[in-house]
């Protein structure tokens, strides 16, 4: 991760959101790493040697794409973690939606062993995504694997890297089946309410909910055409 890849991620993403036919988004690495997280180089010593103002701009840069494009992306995002998954790279998996890893792959946190505390929102996205006992991760360092991933909720689930693929389509399929607005909004509403009030949540999702064309059509479905059985499966579109 480098301000290179910030801006190409940036890019990316205002792409696949403003095209109609990208309906899921898949984040996946190359090789045999998800991220190594950050170009230590680039960052601290290129970067660190420049004027503050440039490097406030590198690291506003990595929060926009992260934080808040990656995270409020209005297609469903999936983390196909296929490897090594380290330091700053915690915050894009926990900015996606869904996240599927591989059993075989490698998680850390390992900043606390060089010296700093982990920064770009890690801290932020681990305390808001596991439990208060796994502050163990940023506090020794140790590594650990894609079972012990899903077992503290860092990831829902975690299988052979073999059939990683397969899950990640299983799943991007299921998602497809569903109303694209709903889903939406179902999503985006979930996040938010972490941060809302009850009053303020009740408000903010009968606002992302007013059409009713898709209630009006799945009720049809159900309880007129007796055509779908919604605990088991997607309004016909």
């Amino acid at each position: 991760m480098s301000p290179t890849l910030n801006r190409e991620m940036r890019d990316v993403l205002e792409t696949v959101e403003q095209d109609a036919d990208a309906r899921v988004l898949v984040l996946t690495g190359e090789g045999s790493a998800w991220t190594a997280g950050m170009d230590l180089k680039e960052y601290f010593r290129e970067v660190d040697a420049g004027p503050e103002i440039l490097q406030e701009r590198f690291r506003r840069d990595a929060s926009e794409w992260q934080w808040k494009l990656l995270r409020f992306i209005s297609k469903p995002t999936i983390a196909m973690v296929n490897g090594w998954c380290f330091g700053g790279g915690f915050s894009p998996l926990v900015a996606c939606d869904l996240a599927i890893c591989a059993d075989e792959a490698t998680f850390g946190l390992s900043e606390i062993n060089w010296g700093i505390p982990p920064g770009n929102l890690v801290s932020k996205a681990m305390a808001d995504t596991v439990g208060h006992r796994e502050s163990r991760i940023i506090m020794t360092g140790k590594t650990f694997d894609g079972q012990k991933a899903a077992q503290m909720g860092l990831v829902n689930k975690s299988v052979p890297v073999a059939q990683l693929r397969d899950e990640v389509v299983l799943l991007a399929q299921d998602l497809l089946d569903k109303n694209p607005v709903v889903l939406r909004a179902a999503k985006n509403g979930f996040k938010r309410c972490r941060e809302l009030t009850w009053e303020q949540n009740e408000d903010y999702l009968y606002a992302k909910l007013r059409d009713p064309e898709p209630r009006a059509q799945g009720l049809k479905q159900f309880l007129d055409d007796k055509s779908i059985k919604p605990g088991l499966q997607a309004i016909k579109r």
